[in-house]
């Protein structure tokens, strides 16, 4: 039986989870209409993602005899500064889920949930994945400065390879 405070948290990351999908989403589209294809292709997979990641909380609540709570979603931007600005906002919003993460772990030690606190590692260990990548992305973008962002828009889709 899932304990009532780990069930609250965790129907929170879901409102989390779907709330990074849509960001993700938001952010591809605006790339897209930008004429910036791969890096679009990269955004809408990472929309994708965080879909699946919200997908796993619920399927697990209601799995442990709790009950998942689908909430409404905040709209994210519709418009942001530039490929170098998009991405550290990428890496800010990772960097915030992480601690999101990081909180369900600490409450589960605290509730003395070892299934959760079992499941939850899968989650740790994608955080470290999804910062690194994006780190990653942000270190080649700052390599290039201004120029040949076609280049990388072109070669993005190859670095999904790396995290997977």
């Amino acid at each position: 039986m899932l304990p009532k405070k780990v069930e609250e948290i965790l129907n929170n990351q879901i409102q989390k989870e779907g709330y990074s999908s849509n960001l993700y989403l938001a952010m591809a589209s605006w790339v897209d209409k930008e004429g910036y294809a791969g890096i679009a292709q990269w955004l809408f997979a990472q929309a994708e993602e965080e879909l699946m990641h919200m997908m796993k909380f619920v399927h697990f609540i209601n799995e442990r005899g709790g009950h998942a709570i689908v909430p409404a979603f905040e709209q994210p931007p519709a418009k942001f500064d530039g490929i170098h600005k998009l991405f550290a906002q990428v890496l800010e919003h990772e960097q915030y889920v992480t601690s999101l993460i990081n909180d369900i772990v600490a409450l589960t030690i605290k509730e003395n949930d070892y299934a959760t606190h079992n499941w939850i590692q899968w989650f740790v260990t994608e955080q470290i994945e999804e910062e690194a990548t994006v780190q990653t992305i942000i270190d080649k973008l700052n390599m290039l400065g201004d120029k040949n962002i076609y280049m990388f828009d072109r070669d993005i889709m190859g670095m999904r390879g790396q995290e997977e």
